[in-house]
């Protein structure tokens, strides 16, 4: 963050002084764990679900705080923010701070003041935000994007999928007058949600994934989710760029609703920015030749999935807009690293079984993703397991979404699919009706019994892949394959030479 005094963060946050003349500069982040606070830091006081930051706040000024954000008084030096009016208090503060009067809220949407002005002072000398959005991919296009981008100057961009109320001001925090370029997700579970992130960190060049099925229960249809995402390219200026996925169509016509440049990318000929002659390798992983209005370059990802060749594309239309030539956008794509967990996360133990954890969240589309490359890597005479979990948010979509996956796991020929909790039964019943299987498909109550399932049958080489919405915990299935039998992982970044993201 930008150096600021407490005086000076207390009139952009409207909040009052308290226990201190707001003298004191804040030189260091912002944080909301007393554990990460250091010299010059800003604590965050937020309410939890069973510890509340304010009782920490001397604690944090002990570990060297120059104050607090807080939503009432403390034992500290600190700036007090006022509660926020009646109807104000967003329910995803609410839910994401478990506070039951509003305090935490307050906090957040003094946070949001603060990242605003932080991100305003830093635009006028020259940071870009880019912003993206999608039902899928988001995380790993902007760890992508990141890579891209990092070469030409100092990058900013979350950790994991730190996309929420709280993530996404505070890693507009992270910036500071070295920060040249400033990557975020952008998140909704609702209309309004986009755009109010928007208008925390407001974009130059937004990007539009997908609009798939997720959280389709909240919003109604797949065209309200729509609705929603296309908040990103209504937010941009007409000096922006948006970057669209021609081959969605929903997503395509959000051109009409962008005042900014529009640049299309995916597998049509009508894209600027695509891939041509896609193939995949036995390791599910992708090579095309990256086509842009300057000319071509080869590209091979280190991505597991042929899902990533479009959110490679998005990520090097980014990074073409900010100076990077068609050739260094190839060479960096080709020589990418994973950087956040539980993402398409391969890696091969000692006796050759190989665990994709892809276990961090599901949707339809990620999870048809998933299997498509499971069966490539099966391709290689390889037998394949699918250990799949419930898909959250699906509303009334729910029964059909999950037969649909079933049956899909027949047709790519999957050869074990294991579900895992009565919540994604329809997964099993839609298997057993697609292809009449037998042992082939097995429904289990829970993360403990697919575990039994997969030490007592698998096989070395075996490919095995773990999927299911966050909440159902199944990445606890690939920590269990990677510490019992058969274990001593060695990453497929060092048995292929080709990394893995």
């Amino acid at each position: 963050m930008i150096e600021l005094s407490l005086a000076e963060i207390a009139d952009v946050v409207g909040g009052r002084l308290h226990r201190t003349d707001g003298a004191a500069i804040v030189t260091g982040s912002v944080e909301f764990h007393t554990g990460k606070i250091g010299p010059g830091g800003l604590f965050l006081a937020l309410p939890g679900e069973s510890l509340d930051g304010h009782d920490f706040a001397a604690q944090a000024i002990e570990a060297g705080a120059a104050g607090v954000l807080a939503a009432r008084e403390v034992d500290a030096p600190a700036i007090v923010v006022p509660p926020l009016p009646p109807g104000q208090a967003h329910e995803r503060s609410v839910a994401l701070t478990g506070d039951t009067d509003g305090s935490g809220a307050a906090v957040l949407a003094a946070l949001g003041k603060l990242a605003r002005y932080v991100v305003d002072r830093l635009a006028s000398g020259g940071l870009t935000v880019v912003g993206i959005t999608g039902s899928s991919g988001k995380t790993s296009t902007k760890d992508v994007i990141a890579q891209l981008l990092e070469p030409m100057g100092a990058t900013v961009a979350p950790p994991g999928s730190f996309n929420s109320e709280l993530g996404h001001p505070w890693t507009a925090l992270r910036a500071d007058r070295s920060t040249k370029f400033l990557v975020l997700e952008m998140s909704a579970r609702g209309v309004g949600h986009i755009a109010d992130a928007a208008a925390i960190a407001p974009p130059r060049i937004g990007v539009v994934l997908n609009v798939g099925s997720a959280h389709v229960g909240e919003f109604g249809s797949r065209e309200g989710i729509a609705k929603a995402k296309g908040e990103l390219v209504e937010a941009l200026p007409d000096t922006g760029l948006a970057v669209l996925n021609l081959d969605d169509p929903l997503v395509a016509a959000m051109a009409n609703r962008t005042k900014a440049r529009v640049v299309g990318v995916g597998e049509s000929a009508g894209a600027q920015i695509r891939a041509a002659d896609i193939t995949i390798d036995a390791e599910a992983r992708a090579s095309f030749r990256l086509v842009t209005p300057e000319g071509e370059a080869p590209v091979t990802l280190p991505l597991y999935g042929e899902h990533h060749v479009g959110n490679a594309l998005s990520a090097a239309a980014v990074a073409r807009e900010l100076g990077a030539t068609t050739e260094e956008i190839a060479q960096r794509l080709s020589s990418l690293q994973q950087r956040s967990a539980r993402r398409m996360e391969v890696t091969t133990r000692a006796d050759g079984v190989t665990i994709l954890n892809d276990a961090y969240n599901a949707n339809p589309e990620s999870v048809r993703a998933g299997l498509k490359a499971l069966a490539s890597m099966g391709r290689s005479g390889r037998r394949t397991w699918a250990v799949l979990g419930v898909m959250g948010e699906l509303g009334e979509d729910s029964v059909t979404a999950h037969d649909a996956i079933g049956r899909l796991a027949v047709r790519l020929n999957i050869e074990k699919l294991v579900v895992v909790g009565p919540e994604a039964a329809a997964m099993h019943q839609g298997a057993f009706q697609e292809g009449s299987w037998g042992e082939e498909s097995v429904l289990v109550p829970d993360v403990e019994a697919a575990v039994a399932v997969l030490h007592d049958q698998l096989r070395p080489g075996d490919v095995v892949l773990v999927k299911a919405s966050n909440f159902a915990g199944l990445w606890r299935v690939a920590d269990a394959l990677l510490t019992g039998p058969g274990a001593a992982p060695t990453p497929s970044s060092e048995r292929s030479n080709g990394g893995h993201a």
